[in-house]
């Protein structure tokens, strides 16, 4: 197991926090332009010591949290299923996964005001945009492990009289749970990302920290700001290391005997 070294990224942190120092001193000198960058200790007390700001920095962060994790949970069945239809047959792959590249590289802020115009400007149209992000990297994550499975033991299964359904069940899924455990990671990152980004395009409904994050910038509280990304910025980080931790203990003893 690797020892982590906590002290390299405490170094890298001071050295950050430093030099928003610096730049925040920099703007602190046309007194019209501080809100722009302020100081991170201005950050915390809004954050912490602020308790109406903080109440809704709380709520802001559950709701984005609700819209993440529907997202996460509809884009990881979604994106699974597909890939698990493609494994089954070249022809499928080759019919299929074109799409799922293209949906990839949809501009999604092209196509915001569209999807507001369908499903509404709330909760559902929040969670479409997130599942839009955060489901390439299931579909190809989840395609790329039951593709790789070693080609003798496909023959062992099938020396066996083992049908696809029992292979699948059996080899292909058990095997393909560590590259699974990468897509969910880097899916829940874009989750939390589609998340705000739905939440700034769709006003209405209960407002996550994408609203938030807007509505603090047009009062010029930056410190207000910096509190909101650095929280949505957290959220993002808990989550992957959320996953990573899941995928450590699901896959942990199988990829040491392998």
């Amino acid at each position: 197991m690797k020892r982590i070294h906590w002290w390299q990224p405490t170094v890298v942190l001071g050295l950050v926090v430093a030099f928003w120092y610096a730049i925040a001193a920099w703007y602190d000198r046309g007194k019209e332009l501080a809100f722009v960058v302020p100081y991170p200790h201005l950050v915390f007390q809004e954050a912490v010591t602020d308790g109406m700001f903080r109440e809704q920095l709380l709520e802001n962060l559950f709701q984005t949290v609700v819209v993440t994790a529907t997202g996460l949970v509809i884009a990881a069945a979604i994106g699974m299923t597909w890939a698990v239809l493609m494994s089954q047959a070249r022809w499928l792959e080759h019919s299929l996964y074109p799409y799922a590249v293209i949906l990839q590289t949809i501009p999604i802020l092209a196509i915001v005001p569209l999807i507001g115009t369908i499903f509404g400007y709330e909760f559902t149209s929040r969670v479409i945009v997130t599942v839009m992000i955060a489901l390439f990297p299931l579909v190809s994550n989840t395609l790329f492990g039951l593709a790789s499975v070693d080609r003798a033991q496909r023959e062992l299964f099938r020396l066996n009289g083992a049908g696809r359904f029992t292979t699948l069940v059996k080899l292909q899924l058990p095997a393909a749970l560590p590259a699974i455990f990468v897509g969910l990671r880097t899916a829940a990152g874009l989750a939390v990302i589609g998340a705000i980004v739905g939440d700034q395009f769709f006003q209405r409904g209960t407002p996550g920290l994408g609203v938030l994050i807007q509505v603090s910038n047009s009062r010029l509280n930056g410190a207000g700001t910096f509190a909101a990304i650095i929280t949505a910025s957290l959220l993002g980080v808990v989550v992957f290391l959320l996953f990573g931790l899941l995928g450590r203990l699901v896959t942990g003893k199988w990829a040491d005997q392998n």
